[in-house]
């Protein structure tokens, strides 16, 4: 037996065919003007038939109910969605035919189908599908299309009961860039038990443009022939700050899953994982249709708040050089700003000249809209901003096919990055028991 979990709604009983009680009308009228055994036998078997399929579908009104409940944590791009059907009918009379009408707005999810159920019985399915796209979506509502076997009365019962489902952004590991280091003192390795705060040589790594020249490990330079900078333990790490240019004018790709848009919001959940996990303060800046604008914080708390915020953008119509302008002032001196864009256009260069002065070490994710199948001159780009100094990395449509584009399957993974930079899931999600639509 299925576990007894029902909604309630509405039923509408309606005469689907008017064939019948004309014709049992026109019997009555024949009969009582001109009696006769044959009128008799066809008024019994039409008006019969007429009162049987009425009392038929009253008892599916009263007597049919769907359970919905459906399994999830919360769900990234790429997860599984399940969910557990079950029809019930407490009367004599069996649903010969019945429809389920599904008013999910999940792209290519539905659970709707043809099917009966017996009298006195029930019946029981499982639907699953792929979530697909990042987004807020609505699970539910239900409509049920029944009635009796000869067509006579429809009934219609509406099930408003839904649950919003947002879909995060995939956050994937970036092995490959790094992120220049804000703050006078270089990139800080942050002692949380240590008594006082102290600044002592903990390793070294090769140099970063926006490094302080103050850290450049000389023995090592000369060994290497390269230059190499002290990571110091207990300096103060700074502020990470995400710049995601959503310009509509400089996005390209064929549709919204395949595209510059949606590669540049995978780079920023990502880069924010990276930061918190790090223990940084992470906040992020976007010229979206819906502008977003945090101020960094470090923690669990902001992880989820920015995933959230990066599940429901859509691209604006601001451009990223008035961003900058206009956030400029947001920015502390120690801050690592990162910004991740597809445009080629050298306007928003200048803002960024100035943050530069301003002591704000800026770290550029160039996003190949040529790779989408735009007319634009990334390498040009690439040179420019190497005769600037800032250290930049650029990215392609590839990133997008990679598996971890599309992570998990029955809903949150813990993801651990292994030395070499792969990711590698962990355990399931805990909460994963079954929940009604409410």
């Amino acid at each position: 037996m299925a576990m007894r979990e029902t909604s309630s709604g509405s039923a509408r009983l309606q005469l689907n065919s008017r064939v019948w009680p004309v014709v049992t009308i026109v019997l009555l009228t024949v009969e009582i003007l001109d009696p006769s055994a044959v009128w008799q036998a066809l008024l019994v078997a039409f008006g019969g038939a007429w009162l049987v399929c009425y009392l038929w579908a009253r008892s599916l009104k009263e007597n049919l109910s769907l359970g919905r409940v459906m399994r999830f944590g919360w769900v990234q791009v790429g997860d599984k969605l399940e969910e557990e059907l079950n029809l019930f009918n407490d009367g004599l009379f069996p649903a010969t035919w019945l429809e389920v009408i599904d008013r999910s707005t999940i792209p290519g999810y539905s659970i709707s189908r043809a099917t009966g159920v017996d009298g006195m019985s029930e019946t029981s399915w499982r639907t699953s599908g792929t979530c697909a796209r990042r987004g807020v979506y609505k699970l539910g509502g239900t409509t049920i299309l029944t009635g009796d076997p000869l067509g006579i009365y429809q009934l219609e019962i509406d099930q408003p009961e839904s649950a919003t489902l947002m879909v995060m952004p995939p956050v994937i590991s970036l092995p490959s860039i790094k992120v220049a280091p804000g703050g006078w003192l270089g990139e800080g390795r942050p002692r949380p038990n240590a008594s006082e705060k102290t600044a002592s040589a903990a390793t070294l790594r090769q140099y970063v443009p926006g490094d302080s020249l103050r850290l450049v490990h000389w023995p090592s330079t000369a060994r290497h022939n390269e230059l190499y900078i002290h990571l110091l333990e207990g300096a103060p790490a700074g502020d990470w700050w995400l710049a995601l240019d959503l310009d509509r004018a400089v996005q390209a790709g064929l549709d919204e899953a395949d595209s510059t848009t949606e590669l540049g919001i995978i780079l920023a959940a990502s880069l924010a994982d990276q930061g918190l996990r790090a223990r940084r303060p992470v906040g992020l800046l976007v010229n979206s249709q819906s502008p977003a604008w945090m101020r960094p914080q470090p923690g669990e708390q902001r992880r989820w708040e920015i995933l959230r915020t990066l599940a429901t953008l859509d691209p604006g119509d601001t451009t990223l050089a008035h961003l900058l302008t206009s956030a400029g002032a947001s920015f502390g001196h120690q801050s690592s700003l990162i910004v991740i864009t597809p445009s080629t256009d050298s306007s928003w260069l200048q803002p960024l000249a100035g943050l530069m002065w301003r002591g704000i070490t800026p770290t550029v994710i160039l996003i190949d809209a040529s790779s989408f199948g735009a007319a634009t001159d990334t390498k040009s780009m690439d040179g420019v901003l190497t005769d600037m100094g800032i250290a930049h990395h650029i990215v392609t449509r590839d990133l997008l096919q990679a598996p971890e584009a599309r992570p998990g399957e029955t809903g949150q993974w813990d993801w651990r990055i292994m030395p070499t930079g792969k990711a590698v899931p962990m355990h399931r999600p805990s909460d994963m028991t079954w929940k009604k639509l409410r």
